[in-house]
């Protein structure tokens, strides 16, 4: 038997091993600037819906409760610009990156198939391609790819590593070329609503689709926005036709939200307090790392939405890496995104106000 991980890159966390123990030996503690998972807390009323939809003890349905499809049909109409949408429009699934790493498989795509995704881009769009056989493909400017066996489309804006955006016209643009030569887009959103110095912009907006979802779908995650990275809470939004057949195979393999999560995330939806209150607390940290890292003789590239800063000395990124791990701090080498990242190194901004504090002054 072939063993599938064979078809897969190296995980490239286990490489930051070594530069992890380094930055742990500092005096003062690491300062982990490298995965960008949350720490602060939940919002209460988060953690009290999950408590009080803690005694389910029926299986969950694939398609979630009539309550959580409100949520986020209502969610994507009154944030996105959605308009028109119902139940058949929305599908929960667990956490994004389940979602990413196998869509290619659940479309039934395979060898001869391609799938395209930014040439600096998070590496579990590669992933779902290789695990189903497919061909990955990266792109600078998605247009001038050659459709031909092109199944899937990746957008990501805002981007992970970059945080660059790309514009209502660019947007624009893409899906109506994607739709000319038949190629089904999923645009990757999870950081819509960390926009700093740009407005990001769904491609479910109105003024991108023509009010048309056909061969969209947006995917959305409260990882980031309410700090449920721990909850796997998600979701696709968008074409009904290509929904509908998931939520068919996503039945028979069991690929449920937990109820407790669902229930959590129809209270999360519904409260934007909690959202300006998390990103008060990452505007505040973006600013002092940026201001340090480039007091320190640093420029940072796009890095206008997100929540990382992509920086760069002007050296292989592995040194860049090396020599912060000596000033305690870890963060994340480029080319874990692809070869155009080699001389970047990905920041971070997902750490306590008192870690931040110590990596500006380790900086200043």
């Amino acid at each position: 038997m072939s063993a599938v991980s064979s078809r897969l890159p190296v995980f490239p966390w286990d490489k930051l091993e070594p530069y992890k123990a380094t930055a742990s030996a500092h005096p003062d503690g690491i300062v982990d600037l490298s995965v960008g998972t949350p720490v602060d807390p939940v919002p209460v009323l988060i953690q009290e819906a999950l408590v009080a939809a803690a005694d389910t003890p029926g299986y969950p349905t694939v398609w979630g409760t009539k309550e959580l499809r409100d949520a986020l049909t209502g969610w994507c109409e009154r944030r996105l610009g959605a308009t028109g949408f119902a139940h058949e429009n929305v599908l929960p699934v667990v956490g994004s990156k389940e979602l990413v790493a196998w869509l290619p498989t659940q479309l039934g795509l395979g060898a001869g198939d391609r799938v395209a995704y930014p040439r600096l881009a998070y590496p579990t769009y590669e992933v779902g391609a290789r695990l189903c056989g497919a061909e990955p493909v990266v792109y600078d400017d998605p247009t001038e790819l050659d459709p031909a066996g092109l199944k899937l489309l990746w957008l990501n804006s805002p981007s992970n590593p970059t945080g660059k955006v790309l514009g209502k016209d660019e947007l624009t643009r893409v899906v109506a070329w994607a739709r000319e030569h038949g190629v089904l887009v999923f645009s990757d959103e999870c950081y819509l609503e960390l926009g700093w110095e740009a407005d990001p912009v769904s491609v479910l907006h109105p003024d991108v689709c023509g009010r048309s979802y056909e061969g969209i779908v947006a995917v959305h995650s409260l990882s980031k926005r309410s700090n449920l990275a721990g909850y796997r809470a998600a979701f696709i939004a968008g074409d009904a036709a290509v929904l509908g057949e998931l939520l068919q195979i996503r039945k028979h393999g069991g690929m449920m939200t937990a109820a407790p999560v669902q229930a959590a995330t129809v209270a999360a939806l519904g409260d934007d307090e909690h959202v300006a209150e998390q990103r008060a607390r990452y505007a505040a940290r973006r600013a002092g790392l940026r201001a340090a890292l480039e007091g320190h003789g640093f420029r940072i590239e796009h890095s206008e939405a997100s929540l990382y800063l992509w920086a760069t000395r002007d050296e292989p990124c592995w040194d860049t890496v090396a020599y912060l791990a000596d000033k305690g701090i870890l963060v994340a080498p480029g080319d874990f995104y692809g070869t155009a990242g080699e001389r970047f190194v990905r920041v971070a901004f997902t750490a306590t106000d008192e870690r931040v504090e110590a990596a500006v002054k380790r900086l200043g």
